[in-house]
This record gives structure tokens, C-alpha cells and sequence, in this order.
């Protein structure tokens, strides 16, 4: 059994090199959800993310003779650059097999700290079968993502700073893959303080806890593809799911738009950027998916490794939902001065020309017209709904395209 000791001496052995990481209180967050937010910044943590706390404390619990034949690991990233950082501390070898889709972001992050990548199949779990092909061959020690009791105490030691860092605690809400992280947290919140609730959060796309607990042990799924990919476990671990059951007071889910939006809300209120996973604690506060009001809540920001391609998107989704971006189709007069008359209105209205594409040919053109795709950066839905409607007004048919 994991205890509170074994926690705490994880703690101990990590201490000059895991980062206490900030714990901020949030006005915006607070308001919107009537309660009083404090985020747990593991995406400011060595690494990017709280993956090298339990990636150290397995690694420094290994034998000479173990660490003489060097570590490998299965990853998507995260607990991959865990491992290749605690390695390359104590000048040991590493390889890492990481899922062929992980983001590039993180496969060079986990190369740079000295590591051998292999990336093989298509999610975690495939990269996970292999990984253990592997160390059969070479006799490498196997550091397991979260089915470890070192790695589960090593995680753990977030629980304790936050009882360091905040007196009153009512709540914590976790994301949840393999469950390392939620597993070590709940076992320090219960044993030090029973009457903290703690919750575990995972995507809707890849829900393996919530199967688990509905079939009382861990079942295999079949995930749909999630932004949220440093949990997208297809089977959540034996050990981990055992002190979920224990400790977890529930296990809720997110939608793929709420990660993405709290994406977008961190990054534009609180200049903080997340991953997917990271994104999903606070994500199920946000938008009601835990029954919360008025207590002092910890969201845990598990990690902020994200590449910057999909930043990009999620920035370019949250405009379009927020009316701050739209693309229109009209067709025009093929005739001097008519493009000219069109941007004219738009500037009237005070919105801006962000891309514009001139078309003679398709199957919405005759001879002597052409279509217009515009992109506009606007204020908000009303005033999209404005342009629309001048642009009607003043004789022109309109498609929206976003």
C-alpha cells in the first residue's frame, strides 16, 4: 500500500530538483463559476509538466545494478521528457517509444534531453506493447507512465504543497489517463485531510475511467481521436484504478469544444498556456459538469507541452465562436470599381479586411460576375450579424462560410 510516508519521503528525495510550482488564485475563473479557483501550475514544473515528479522518484529508487542497464519508457509525451530528464541527471541511458502522431513539440523536447525516441503506433497503448517488447530484449528497466507505486508516490507530492500552499481546501479536480497523477494526489488529500473531495477528469473522446468504474476494473476501449492527448489511455491502469476507487469521490467528463475553449481562457485571461489535458480540470468547473458553488477549489494544470500548429487552431476556433472572425461569399459585377464599392461598406461598418480571394471561375459564377471570399476580423456576433444584414440591405446574396 502507497502511504502518506511514502509520499512524503518522494518529496524529500525530489526536493532540489522537481520545482514548487505556483499556486494562483483566479478572479476571472472565480466569478465564472461562483467559487473561489486556485490553479496548480504543473505546466510551469520541470519538463512541462508534473510527469518528472514520479519519472525522478521511480528512477532514484532503482538499484545500481538497474540503473546500469538503463530505462525505458512508453509516452506521449510528457512522461517521456519525465524519464529522459531524471536519466540524463544521473548520466544513465534512455529510450523512449513514443505513439507516431505525438506532437513534434515534445519529441524534440525528449531528444534534447539525450534520449533515444522510437516512435511506433498509432496511440499510448500500442507504443506501450512495444516498449515492453523492447525491454525484454535489452533488459532495460521499465519505467511504467502511472501503474507504479514510486511513480503514484511521486505524483503525490503535488497534494502535498498544495496543503502547503492553501489552509482551507474544499476540492480538487484532476485530469485523469492512466490515473498516476489523480491516484497520487488522492491519496495525500485523504490521508492528510478526509473531508477534501477529490474528482478526476477525462475527455468524453477517451473515457476509460469513467468504463472502469462502470464495469467495477479496467476495461480496454476504443478511443475517438481528442485534443487531449496526454490522457488518452485506452486502459487505465490495475494499481492506479484501485486507489481511484478507494480515494476519487467522482470521475465526470468534457467535451472536445470545453477543452478548447479553456484552452483559449487561460491563454487570453490568465497569459497561460496549457495543453489539452492540462485544460480539462478547470474545463469541468467551467461549464458545470461538478456541482460546485462556493468553495475554495484546486485545479490541477497538469502540463503545458502543446504544439504551437494546434495553439493556432484552437486561437482560430475560439474567434470564429466568439464573433470575432467570419468569411463571406458574394458574387459580384466582373466590372471596374465593383470590388472597390464592396470594401467600401465593409469599412463603413468598421470591420477588417483580414484575407480576400477573387474568383472568375465555379460553378456559382456566370461569364462577366465573379466571386468574392473575404475574411473579416469583426467585434462580436451582433456585429457580424450587422454586416450581414448592410450587406443584404445594399443588394448583395450572402453566404457565410465559417
Amino acid at each position: 500500500m502507497i502511504s502518506l510516508q511514502h509520499i512524503e519521503e518522494a518529496q524529500q528525495r525530489m526536493k532540489t530538483v522537481v520545482h514548487r510550482t505556483p499556486l494562483e488564485f483566479s478572479q476571472t475563473f472565480s466569478r465564472l463559476s461562483n467559487n473561489r479557483v486556485y490553479m496548480k501550475l504543473e505546466n510551469l514544473q520541470k519538463t512541462g509538466s508534473f510527469k518528472v515528479r514520479g519519472s525522478y522518484n521511480k528512477i532514484m529508487s532503482l538499484s545500481d545494478e538497474e540503473k546500469s542497464r538503463g530505462v525505458i519508457a512508453a509516452s506521449a509525451g510528457n512522461h517521456a521528457q519525465g524519464v529522459a530528464y531524471s536519466s540524463s541527471m544521473i548520466g544513465i541511458p534512455c529510450t523512449i517509444v513514443m505513439p507516431k502522431g505525438a506532437p513534434l513539440s515534445k519529441i524534440q523536447a525528449t531528444q534534447s534531453y539525450g534520449a533515444n525516441v522510437i516512435l511506433h503506433g498509432d496511440v499510448f497503448d500500442e507504443s506501450l506493447e512495444y516498449a515492453r517488447k523492447l525491454q525484454l530484449e535489452t533488459g532495460a528497466t521499465f519505467v511504467h507512465p502511472f501503474d507504479d507505486p514510486a511513480v503514484i508516490a511521486g505524483q503525490g507530492t503535488i497534494g502535498l504543497e498544495l496543503f502547503e500552499q492553501l489552509d482551507d481546501i474544499d476540492a480538487v479536480i484532476c485530469p485523469v489517463g492512466g490515473g498516476g497523477l489523480l491516484a497520487g494526489i488522492a491519496i495525500a488529500m485523504k490521508q492528510k485531510k478526509p473531508s477534501v473531495r477529490v474528482y478526476g477528469v477525462e475527455s468524453t473522446a477517451c473515457a476509460s475511467t469513467t468504463a472502469a468504474k462502470q464495469h467495477n476494473q479496467p476495461v480496454v476501449i476504443n478511443p475517438l481521436n481528442t485534443i487531449a492527448d496526454g490522457i488518452a489511455v485506452k486502459r487505465i491502469g490495475d494499481l492506479t484504478f484501485s486507489y481511484i476507487q478507494k480515494y476519487v469521490d467522482d470521475i465526470v467528463c468534457v467535451e472536445e469544444t470545453d477543452i478548447s475553449r479553456t484552452m483559449l481562457y487561460l491563454l487570453e485571461r490568465n497569459k497561460l498556456l496549457v495543453e489539452g489535458s492540462a485544460a480539462c480540470s478547470l474545463a469541468a468547473l467551467l461549464y458545470k459538469k461538478i456541482p460546485l458553488e462556493g468553495k475554495n477549489i484546486v485545479a490541477i494544470l497538469s502540463g503545458g507541452n502543446v504544439d504551437v500548429t494546434l495553439i493556432s487552431r484552437i486561437i482560430e476556433r475560439g474567434l470564429v465562436e466568439s464573433g470575432r472572425f467570419v468569411t463571406f461569399a458574394t458574387v459580384i459585377s466582373d466590372k471596374p470599381g465593383q470590388l472597390n464599392k464592396l470594401l467600401r461598406i465593409i469599412a463603413d461598418l468598421e470591420a477588417n479586411v483580414m484575407s480576400i480571394d477573387h474568383q472568375r471561375m465555379g460553378t456559382n459564377v456566370l461569364p462577366g460576375q465573379a466571386e468574392v471570399r473575404f475574411s473579416l476580423e469583426t467585434k462580436n456576433r451582433e456585429h457580424i450579424d450587422q454586416i450581414q444584414h448592410v450587406l443584404i440591405e445594399s443588394g448583395y446574396t450572402i453566404r457565410r462560410l465559417d
